[in-house]
């Protein structure tokens, strides 16, 4: 073990998010591109005791094959890599590649017990033949549809049985579960189950590992935390807030799928209720549109009332690439959750997420508020 060298295990680690963030830490390192997105970069964090860019050392499991040079080539296409850096960060982007382990399939038909401990011991390994201080697992793979639940949910001792005996578990929680064992933090990008179960969390306490989630707050939401809190603010009734998201690229295909897309939906929607105090009439309509590629698009509606009723509009845009705005988060809950002490939610991550874990504040003043402090202290 070497100094501060900490692990960052990527779930999806050939995706289009694990590749920018092995390419921007790369680029970072080099200096040949600025910390823009990164949050740990802001004077807010200087002197707190983060590992450097310099010290992460990645690895993941994922469950397709694909060459790290050729998915650097067409991020690049894409505009997700700016003209030239590809060819800088190809060597990283290969050394990260070569820690990847296959993943976990949802219709494996190896008892799940098997592949918990297949995927913990490949974290183990990680961290043992590197050297590291520590390894922070990340997941960054696709959505899944929400989990039917099931009575040993609530238990690690009865899940642990249930496990040997058949199906019971998402990946995504394979993942988390297979985290814990190994001694190591778990964080979920996305609005999978996750670590989300009473059982995993038994697990996560008693082996000491801190887990952050869920679903990264990267575009629309972010603003929607925003301006949720100037309609409270200003004692301006919100009345309906319709969002329509259009979406390229894997994300996109992934979330055609009605399930999928309903586990997304309705991490969206949290902020809103929490924010407002009320529900709203609206929705978030989500709709693949091949030709966007790895960019979206998100238009919102809102209707809402003013002094003596008056009925009043608002409207926005946003138009961004998921890849860019989710790979600095990445490295950002990676460094910060080697702060974490103990096992369980780590509340004060909740400025990275739509549905944060452990923590019902929305507002993302005072969520950043609660960062620094924690971070600080």
């Amino acid at each position: 073990m070497t100094g501060n060298r900490t692990g960052v295990w990527l779930v999806g680690a050939r995706g289009s998010v694990a590749t920018t963030a092995v390419a921007g830490a790369a680029a970072l390192r080099a200096g040949v591109l600025p910390p823009t997105g990164l949050v740990t970069a802001l004077p807010d964090f200087a002197g707190i005791d983060l590992p450097a860019l310099d010290d992460l050392v990645f690895g993941g499991h994922d469950v397709v094959v694909s060459h790290p040079a050729k998915r650097a080539e067409l991020l690049t296409r894409a505009g997700v890599l700016p003209s030239g850096v590809a060819g800088l960060v190809v060597d990283d982007l290969i050394a990260a590649d070569a820690e990847v382990r296959p993943g976990a399939h949802a219709d494996a038909p190896d008892p799940q017990w098997a592949v918990v401990e297949r995927l913990a011991a490949d974290i183990s390994d990680f961290r043992r033949r590197n050297g590291l201080r520590r390894v922070l697992v990340v997941n960054v793979a696709a959505t899944e549809p929400p989990v039917v639940p099931h009575a040993a949910h609530a238990d690690w001792s009865a899940l642990e049985v249930e496990l040997g005996r058949g199906v019971v578990l998402p990946p995504s929680s394979l993942y988390a579960c297979a985290a814990f064992l190994a001694g190591c933090g778990f964080v979920d990008f996305t609005p999978s189950t996750g670590a989300r179960l009473p059982a995993l969390h038994q697990l996560a306490v008693e082996r000491g590992a801190p887990y952050a989630g869920s679903d990264g707050k990267t575009g629309e939401t972010l603003v929607k935390s925003v301006l949720a809190s100037l309609f409270t603010r200003r004692a301006l009734r919100v009345r309906s807030w319709s969002g329509t998201n259009l979406l390229g690229g894997g994300d996109g295909a992934n979330l055609a799928d009605a399930d999928r897309a309903a586990a997304k939906a309705a991490s969206k929607a949290v902020v809103l209720e929490r924010l407002l105090g009320h529900p709203v009439e609206g929705g978030v309509h989500i709709h693949h549109v091949e030709d966007l590629g790895e960019w979206k698009t998100a238009w919102d509606h809102i209707g809402f009332e003013g002094f003596l009723g008056v009925r009043m509009t608002m409207q926005f845009t946003w138009q961004g690439c998921d890849s860019a705005l989710a790979a600095p988060l990445v490295l950002d809950l990676a460094r910060l959750l080697c702060l974490a002490d103990g096992g369980g939610p780590v509340p004060e991550l909740g400025f990275f997420f739509k549905d944060p874990l452990g923590v019902v504040e929305h507002g993302l003043e005072a969520q950043y508020a609660a960062l620094v402090r924690w971070a600080r202290r």
